[in-house]
This record gives structure tokens, sequence and C-alpha cells, in this order.
């Protein structure tokens, strides 16, 4: 039996059509031909930001989560990989793509592998993506794959390769299209390693958690040490 993966795109693109969403696209339908050519099934389910922003400012301000949103957290914490592109905006990546990841559970994506891809106007914003993004999500503890995704306007033709060009592997031409090639390759090598699922099931507790995460099911956390004692307004002895 063929081993199916659950494949989670998020994108921040706000105009429509949008080369943020057609750049996670791309990647996406590469991981999913990838998998298939090695014997497994990628399921792609695409989280579309610009769907959510009233409920991700809902839960920034509130702190409650929309059933629209938590469809979207539970899609991530099922995710066996996943697929994050930003638009650049003012040299960083928008506020809408921060804000939705700031209000997710610190341990929601711990070890799940990810592509990082970003848009902008212009090729000088092409570092954002490991100078900006790639720590965002270390500090979520996810598992970034080493080829990063940028496109600029110019990516989109000429030497890049038009979203129809395609070698006879299957592969994308031109250069923006080996990147996308690269990255779903390593992707799928992640996702096929199950990294992920062996960290949940045979080390999670090695991990450092906060009370009530991981969707609330975190509880085996001492309460009655002495700096929670201190912290409930008691006494330390």
């Amino acid at each position: 039996m063929s081993e199916t993966f659950n494949l989670v795109v998020v994108s921040a693109g706000t105009s429509d059509p949008s080369s943020t969403r057609l750049l996670a696209d791309r990647a996406a339908q590469r991981v999913t031909a990838l998998a298939e050519r090695r014997g497994a099934t990628a399921r792609t389910r695409v989280i579309d930001l610009r769907e959510l922003a009233t409920d991700i400012t809902t839960a920034l301000t509130s702190q409650l989560v929309t059933p629209k949103l938590q469809q979207a957290v539970d899609a991530l914490g099922a995710a066996d990989g996943i697929i994050a592109a930003a638009p650049v905006y003012k040299a960083a990546p928008s506020g809408l793509f921060t804000s939705f990841f700031h209000v997710l559970d610190n341990d929601l994506l711990i070890g799940k592998p990810v592509v990082l891809a970003a848009t902008a106007g212009t090729a000088r914003h092409a570092l954002v993506v490991d100078d900006q993004m790639r720590p965002q999500f270390a500090y979520l503890r996810t598992l970034p794959v080493p080829t990063s995704l940028f496109a600029a306007p110019e990516d989109w033709g000429g030497n890049a390769g038009q979203p129809g060009d395609r070698q006879p592997d299957g592969g994308d031409q031109g250069a923006l299209g080996k990147r996308i090639d690269r990255a779903a390759f390593e992707l799928v090598l992640l996702m096929e390693s199950g990294f992920a699922r062996q960290v949940r099931d045979e080390s999670w507790q090695s991990y450092q958690h906060e009370f009530g995460s991981a969707g609330g099911t975190e509880l085996d956390i001492d309460t009655d040490s002495d700096l929670m004692r201190l912290a409930t307004g008691g006494s330390a002895f």
C-alpha cells in the first residue's frame, strides 16, 4: 500500500491572481508529482490567508479562535509537509503572514518539514526568506528545507520558464523551476523520513513545552515547583 502524505499550502497572497499563490501552487504540484513517482500520494490542502484575515485579527486581539481559523490550525497539525509562501512588503514578509503564525500554538509545528517561499516586486528582497522567514520558523521548531524559493517579476519569464514549460521528467525549466524542483525533492525526502511523527511519538517529552500548549493537551508540567509557587503568589519554602 502506498504511503499518503498530507501537504498543506499556506499562501498569504492578497490579489487574484496572486504570484505568491502561483509560486506555492507550482511547488505543491511538483511535490505531488515527485511523491507519485516514488510510489506515494500527496493530498494537498490550501490555506488562503486572505480569506482568514478577520479571523486572524480576532485571534490576535481577543485570543478567540473562530471555527474557520480552527480548521486551518487542525490542517497544519495533521500536516506531514508544509509550503509557506508570503509576499514581501517593505522588505519583510507581509503582516498577514506573520500574524497567522503568531497566533499558532508554539508546539503545533515541531519537527514538520517546510518549504519557505516569497515573492516581491524586485529581486532586492531575495534574502527576506532566509533572513527573516527562516528564523521565525526555527523559533517554531520546524524543519525548513535547505532550498528557499523566491520569485521577482523577471523570474516568471525569459529563462525562468513559464508554468507550462516542462522537462521530460515532469520538472520545470529555467532557474526558478530548478529551485522549485530542488525544494520539492527535499520536502518529499523529509516527509518520507517520518521525522515529525517520530519526534512526537518517541521524543515529545524531551522538548520544553508551555502549560496547555499542543492544542491544550500539554498538561504534564510540574506546577508545584518553587518557581511556580512564587509565580502564583506563594512561598518557595
